[in-house]
């Protein structure tokens, strides 16, 4: 019998396993590159090139980087040696062969069963044509029955509504007396490079010509080390306007330009989910263009997630308005946004609710993100359904004491445009993880479940149903209402009762999220979001008519129209 003996496996010093000249014109090898993974490959810069022998040549951008990923090579592809190139040459020669697929995956990360990429809109349309044809025999065969559900409901959500943001103000304001600090930390922040984590800020871009210089500006003054910390400027495919503004504004060595290529979609969600395989911080942080973060958020952001539980998998920072003077809807947008992120959202926290996160100011633990699939790229409000699938899985979402500044939109019509694309989102969110209700019931508990149902089903209620709360203002003036003929005087003052303590709430809600330093200024415009809350039931009947034919369109919001000025605000 003829018995073959295997050579002994090929040893090479690092002189021999690194060679400085070998791959300066890299040709990729599809099948190795498969083996070991692409997106693998593109987080350590390597690229397994074509063999003609018993050791495969693989091209790496440092020899530090071939070393760590060197086991999983050799498990995969058997002997192996290093030729080292420049990272942006690896990364062409990788796209070359798998854009396609990283492009497809970027698409559909996301488990089905959890994504809006299972929407039918021929569904939606059945489902709202027998609504509509079941309102219409109700209002034929008993008006009395239809006034009654409708306006029950809408009176029952302005309640829970109500009820739940109220009781998450005032838990925020216990616990920021009972700190006896007003959402601000004085915590030691780390200083030494061992203790921090290597960080990832992934920065969609587009259309952004009047940006650019400035971002790159609040960029680099973020005190973080520049070692430790990677910036993905991310352009989608053709956007020429953005990348020749990136290129004039002369970028550091630790910020670099991803493109997004060409797909069925062109969302946010999306083009973050294919830029996150090209970078490989330990934590992944969200800005937008307009975005100037504190100086040293980043610091903050390390020193939380060092003390915070592993169950902690994200970070919500709070956001404010450097333009929010200019006029009176800026001044409303940024009582808005104090009400949200300095009440509701660290109420929400005490309380142990659901935190649907913003889109931006947000940090992620890159293990987390992993396992939930990322973003959900068909979903238009890809930050409040992630939050909702991170508490799913049994994460927790903690409020970050630090400010960024961002741009209000300062025009009624692009302020109409982003409500109505925030509110489809939540309405897709909130139809999505609904398929089960009973699964979600079981991995929520009954209390969160609850929650989410007033937050998202209830809120969703009250723009939609809004034109029914306000007929209500034809008895105040005396003018004939169809309730009147069929319900008691002493429950339309009731319902009148009902009214004024919800408006008086949510005024005084926003007066305590503005009576504090940089804020007091806004309390004489508070009364003036009487006239502001209505705006949103507007934008929603936008919203919820795209969901019929544009479920996925992403109406982009411009910036660049104010310029940051110095604030002293803090968190």
């Amino acid at each position: 019998m003829l018995t073959l003996h295997r050579p002994p496996p090929l040893v090479l010093t690092p002189a021999q396993r690194c060679d400085a000249g070998g791959a300066s014109n890299p040709t990729g090898d599809a099948r190795g590159l498969d083996r070991i993974g692409v997106e693998t490959a593109l987080r350590n810069h390597v690229l397994p090139l074509t063999s003609a022998g018993a050791v495969t040549p693989v091209a790496a951008a440092s020899l530090r980087s071939f070393k760590k990923i060197e086991p999983h090579l050799r498990s995969r592809l058997g002997p192996v040696v290093c030729r080292l190139a420049p990272r942006d040459v690896i990364e062409k020669a990788l796209l070359d062969i798998r854009q396609a697929h990283l492009a497809r995956r970027a698409e559909t990360r996301t488990l089905y069963a959890e994504s809006c990429r299972s929407w039918s809109t021929a569904r939606l349309m059945v489902g709202f044509a027998l609504t509509v044809a079941l309102l219409a025999a109700m209002a034929v065969f008993a008006p009395n029955g239809m006034l009654w559900a409708l306006f029950g409901w809408a009176v029952l959500t302005l309640v829970a509504v109500t009820g739940f943001r109220t009781v998450a103000s005032a838990a925020a304001l216990l616990a920021a007396r009972k700190h006896s600090r007003a959402w601000r930390s004085t915590r030691a922040l780390p200083r030494g490079p061992d203790r921090l984590p290597r960080i990832s800020l992934l920065v969609p871009l587009y259309r952004e010509r009047d940006i650019a210089a400035r971002l790159i500006k609040r960029l680099s003054a973020l005190d973080y080390p520049r070692d430790r910390l990677e910036v993905a400027l991310i352009l989608e495919w053709g956007d020429l306007t953005t990348e020749v503004a990136l290129r004039a504004a002369n970028l550091p060595g630790w910020m670099r330009i991803v493109r997004v290529p060409r797909g069925h979609l062109r969302t946010k969600p999306r083009a973050m989910n294919f830029a996150m395989d090209f970078v490989n911080g330990e934590i992944i942080g969200i800005y937008d263009a307009e975005d100037a973060p504190a100086r040293d958020q980043l610091r903050k952001v390390a020193l939380a997630f060092d003390r915070a539980p592993q169950n902690v998998a994200c970070l919500q920072g709070m956001l404010d308005f450097y333009n929010a003077a200019k006029n009176p809807l800026t001044r409303c947008f940024a009582i808005d946004y104090a009400v949200w992120f300095r009440l509701i959202l660290p109420g929400f926290e005490r309380l142990g609710c659901v935190l649907p996160l913003g889109g931006t100011t947000v940090f992620f633990r890159r293990s987390a993100l992993e396992t939930l699939g990322r973003w959900d790229a068909h979903n238009v409000t890809e930050d409040a359904d992630l939050g909702l699938r991170l508490a799913r899985r049994g994460y927790r979402c903690a409020m970050l004491p630090s400010v960024t500044e961002e741009e209000a939109t300062a025009t009624l019509p692009a302020w109409l445009r982003q409500r109505s694309r925030w509110i489809k989102g939540y309405a897709m969110t909130w139809a999505v993880h609904m398929r089960d209700p009973l699964r979600l019931l079981g991995e929520l508990g009954p209390l969160r479940f609850l929650g989410v149902q007033i937050l998202f089903l209830g809120t969703l209620s009250q723009f939609l149903l809004a034109p029914l709360l306000w007929s209500f203002w034809l008895i105040l003036f005396g003018l004939p209402h169809p309730l009147t003929e069929i319900m008691p005087w002493s429950a339309i003052i009731a319902l009148g009762a009902v009214f004024f303590v919800s408006e008086v709430l949510t005024l005084l809600t926003a007066a305590m999220a503005v009576s504090r330093p940089g804020h007091r200024w806004l309390v004489k415009w508070v009364p003036l979001m009487h006239l502001y809350y209505p705006l949103a039931a507007v934008a929603s009947w936008k919203g919820f008519a795209e969901m019929l034919v544009r479920p996925f369109y992403w109406d982009k919001t411009a910036h660049g129209r104010d310029q940051a000025k110095p604030s002293r605000r803090v968190a």
